[in-house]
């Protein structure tokens, strides 16, 4: 099992943020800012569905996943709140969050299937959501001229992601889920994802009143398929998720212990949530 901590990030999220926080390029500012809206109500639903895995585990089982879940949670929250203050200022510089009114609306779907339905999801974008970090730890470039303070952010919760990556997915081998789920609904959060990030991304530019300039479509396109673009790194791990033999510790590259041991002063741990 994985010794997971809930850390406080020692940034100033009160200062306004600039429109295109991310090194003045539109595009990837509308794209984090696109994958930020999404996080509060999907990590809520991913606290939901591994607390409810852990009570669903035989109480022989409890004992071995008990740290490991509080950490997932506490970390978890941390996330919500943060991307909350984050997402407050997207709000106020007139964005309009439609990815997380459809999330919402899935969500309340999914929550009358069994409970390793939820725990295949919240694996399913786990998995997502290591792979975009392991990317932007790995290319630092990506992030280059974004204000510091952000970096931080983006950077601190891509390490924790990559921490916590096998949580969801162990509860739910422990719990019998078996590989047909599991691809099921990978498939599915794979469109959703894929889907709702560009529209939202979209809808980010439109109203910015560039998504129909061609220096928008130049950076999305280097964003994605240039030289250490996203989808070009990211399709080989994203694909090893299918193998019947996987497991999100197959991945591991050791650059989110990095960051948090280079880093350590711009946090400090502050325990465990309870389960």
């Amino acid at each position: 099992m994985t010794d997971l901590v809930v850390r406080r990030l020692l940034i100033d999220l009160e200062t306004p943020i600039a429109r295109h926080w991310a090194g003045g390029d539109a595009f990837r500012s509308a794209y984090l800012n696109a994958l930020s809206m999404s996080f509060p109500v999907g990590e809520q639903f991913f606290i939901d569905a591994v607390r409810l895995g852990f009570k669903a585990l035989p109480p022989g089982q409890q004992a071995r996943f008990q740290a490991e879940v509080q950490g997932f949670v506490g970390q978890e929250a941390t996330h919500r709140r943060i991307h909350g203050l984050f997402n407050g200022h997207l709000e106020r510089l007139g964005y309009e969050n439609r990815w997380a009114v459809r999330a919402a609306a899935r969500i309340a779907r999914i929550r009358e299937f069994d409970v390793r339905h939820h725990l295949a999801v919240t694996a399913a974008y786990e998995h997502f959501t290591a792979i975009l970090a392991e990317h932007m730890l790995a290319r630092p470039e990506q992030m280059a001229g974004a204000e510091p303070r952000l970096q931080t952010m983006w950077q601190w919760h891509a390490a924790e992601e990559s921490e916590h990556k096998s949580t969801a997915f162990d509860l739910y081998q422990a719990l019998g889920g078996n590989y047909l789920w599991r691809m099921r609904w990978f498939r599915i959060a794979t469109t959703y994802f894929v889907i709702d990030s560009l529209r939202q991304t979209a809808t980010n530019l439109r109203h910015d009143g560039l998504l129909f300039k061609w220096s928008t479509w130049r950076s999305g396109f280097s964003f994605f398929f240039g030289r250490g673009g996203l989808v070009r790194e990211c399709f080989k791990p994203w694909r090893g998720y299918f193998r019947r033999d996987f497991h999100p510790s197959q991945q591991e590259s050791g650059r989110s212990q990095q960051w948090l041991r280079e880093h350590a002063g711009q946090y400090t741990v502050v325990g465990q949530a309870t389960v």
